[in-house]
This record gives structure tokens, sequence and C-alpha cells, in this order.
């Protein structure tokens, strides 16, 4: 009797632990590492070049984007988001963060008038 309580109590437990993995797994999603923040930047600002291609601010925004691409390859990732949403904000687009607490999905922003 007393062998068949511990290997009951055995499986409630391994069940109990599996449940609670399973829980906390499925609860956060890591965030972005800056390599994956760099591509995402990058990728908005090809969108937004396709949707602003009349802005006054393209030939800019392309240099920002080169030379931000460039900081994400020579591992200087940091400066090189910095270099990526200031190349958004020329076109008049707000950058959009998925870590943020309600990321904004407004790509499409009104452009800036001079």
């Amino acid at each position: 009797m007393q062998r068949i309580s511990i290997s009951v109590m055995s499986a409630l437990l391994s069940m109990s632990l599996i449940t609670a993995a399973v829980g906390a797994s499925s609860a956060k999603v890591a965030p972005l590492t800056r390599t994956e923040r760099c591509a995402n930047l990058s990728r908005q600002v090809d969108e937004a070049l396709e949707t602003h291609a009349a802005a006054t601010q393209v030939t800019a925004a392309k240099a920002l984007q080169r030379k931000g691409n460039r900081f994400c390859a020579n591992k200087k990732q940091a400066q090189g988001i910095r270099m990526l949403a200031n190349a958004l904000k020329l076109l008049g687009v707000t950058p959009i963060d998925p870590d943020a607490a309600t990321p904004k999905t407004d790509l499409h922003n009104k452009e800036k008038k001079p």
C-alpha cells in the first residue's frame, strides 16, 4: 500500500512540474536580441522607403539606413538601432518596438511637411 502511495505522489509531482514548466514557457516571450532588432528596423526602413518614396528626406534616410546596417554588422547594434530609428523618423514613421507593452502598429504615419 505504501509503495502505491509513493508512486502516485511521484506521478502527481511530475505532472505538476511539467504543467508549471509549460505554463512558464508560454507566459513570457523572450525579448528580441539587438541583432534581431537591427534586422526588424532595417526591414521597417525598407517598407517606409517604398511607401514614402516622395518624402523629401529619402536620400538622408537611405544614408542613415546604410550607416545603421554597417554598425549592426560590426557588433555595434546599439548605434545601428539608433541610426535605423532616426532613418524612420526622417520619413515620418514611428519605429515599431515589438518589446513594448502596447506595440505601435501604424507604420504608415503622415509624412512630415517641410
